[in-house]
């Protein structure tokens, strides 16, 4: 089954296509644009749509569909159609991240939920919301494995808890400034409960919002325990490193629907204090390794990091406790991810036997 994925390079996509059958086509080169960036991704083109008809199977669309304007998706699905192909959309944002603007998202979201031939997203939230704004099922296959079958990252082991955050370029979709002053109040908190415990904020040298920036630095400025990290982009390696240190780590979102920072963490056995939008709380429910807290509200964070950081499923990082919760991961990651890539292969093969029918 020959699927052309938008994108075929994301390593989302190259997870849940592995299974065997399954013909996962190349991103087309973007005319200008350096070798690996696929986007704007050239397969939403009609005109690219038509000239491939032959040579795909299935399209499948997960990621870049901000980049076009009002009527160009529903084109591509009209071309795809005429093509004989299938379309699949995963519906992995509800609420756009890299968008302030929500509205252009939401009517392209309005033309592609009705018009795809089956919809898959990550989680039963997501799903319910899907059923009741467009009238359609959604399959629920969960997010693969970030990490795969790498080890843990060697940290050492330290008295003092250690709470992080991570900023990066301070998108859209970031609250920072705000996250900011919640994790300075709740470490507060928590010291004066009685836990030693610090922070580390870290953000890009280069932002998308200088006046943030600049709030979080006059903040971090004054603060006795939480300290700011200002470096360039790190490399994945520098990244599992710095998560896997963590006794918890803090989720700055003000919006979103699922995240993949969530699944990293997951994967290195690290607890996320995520707050109450979205669906980040029904991505791993039922195992401990999420509390929810109220956007906005210090004192429901500080609890969060303490339930986290000191209830049944703690685990200090560097810890042997640790190293066994990852291994255990690793391991339950590498059957249900057996499982979505099959998942993904039998959806293709009813579709495309469907089409032809």
């Amino acid at each position: 089954m020959r699927v052309a994925a938008v994108p075929a390079g994301h390593p989302y996509v190259r997870r849940v296509t592995a299974a065997a059958g399954v013909e996962l086509q190349d991103d087309p080169p973007v005319p200008g644009a350096p070798a690996g960036v696929w986007w704007p991704p050239v397969v939403l083109d009609p005109a690219w749509i038509r000239a491939a008809a032959d040579d795909v199977d299935l399209l499948h669309i997960h990621f870049g569909t901000e980049s076009f304007g009002p009527g160009h998706l529903t084109a591509c699905l009209d071309a795809a159609h005429a093509a004989g192909w299938p379309v699949v959309f995963t519906v992995h944002d509800l609420i756009h991240p890299q968008l302030s603007d929500q509205s252009p998202y939401a009517a392209q979201l309005d033309e592609i939920v009705p018009r795809a031939d089956a919809l898959v997203t990550l989680t039963s939230a997501a799903a319910a919301e899907i059923r009741e704004r467009w009238g359609r099922e959604a399959v629920v296959l969960p997010h693969p494995s970030i990490i795969g079958d790498e080890d843990l990252p060697a940290v050492a082991v330290g008295e003092e808890l250690r709470i992080g955050m991570h900023l990066k370029d301070l998108r859209p979709g970031t609250d920072g400034a705000r996250a900011t002053e919640l994790l300075v109040d709740a470490v507060d908190t928590l010291r004066a409960g009685g836990l030693h415990a610090s922070a580390e904020v870290r953000m890009h040298r280069t932002v998308r919002d200088p006046d943030a920036r600049d709030d979080i630095r006059r903040r971090l400025g004054t603060a006795a325990h939480v300290r700011l990290v200002e470096h360039d982009r790190l490399s994945d390696a520098e990244l599992h490193t710095d998560l896997a240190g963590l006794d918890a780590c803090v989720l700055p979102y003000r919006a979103g629907t699922h995240s993949g920072w969530l699944e990293l963490c997951w994967d290195l056995g690290v607890p996320v204090a995520a707050p109450a939008v979205g669906c980040f709380a029904d991505q791993h429910p039922d195992d401990g390794s999420t509390a929810t807290f109220a956007p906005g509200d210090a004192a429901a964070l500080a609890e969060a990091l303490t339930a986290l950081v000191t209830g049944r499923e703690a685990a200090r990082p560097g810890s042997l406790a640790r190293a066994e919760r990852a291994a255990e991961r690793r391991a339950m990651r590498r059957e249900t991810d057996a499982a979505t890539a099959a998942a993904h292969a039998q959806l293709y093969r009813d579709l495309i036997r469907g089409r032809a029918s």
